[in-house]
């Protein structure tokens, strides 16, 4: 099993109105994406900002590929993140499972 994890940031102010977003948008799409196991998303404020993280579970790289497209490497986004996001990171975080319960 792999985890697939992404890093973001908004302004503290639109927290809640991106968690809502994301969770309509890519967090919808990974989890109905064939091989998706499940996906936790945490945030954080911190003095003006907000940090999300959002770690998904896949079966294989392959299953990934059906979401993120043929670079897995790559972070996904979708159209109104440049209206949140105060940067865009280019790569996402893999890291195989050593233990699940």
């Amino acid at each position: 099993m792999i985890a697939r994890l992404w890093i973001g940031r908004t302004r503290a102010v639109s927290a809640d109105a991106y968690r809502e977003y994301i969770l309509k948008t890519g967090v919808k799409d990974l989890r109905a994406t064939k091989g998706n196991r499940g996906s936790w998303v945490f945030h954080r404020l911190e003095a003006d900002q907000a940090e999300f993280i959002v770690i998904s579970l896949w079966d294989t790289l392959k299953s990934i590929r059906e979401f993120a497209g043929s670079d897995v490497e790559k972070a996904r986004y979708y159209p109104e993140d440049d209206d949140y996001l105060l940067d865009k990171t280019e790569t996402v975080t893999h890291y195989e499972v050593a233990h699940f319960s």
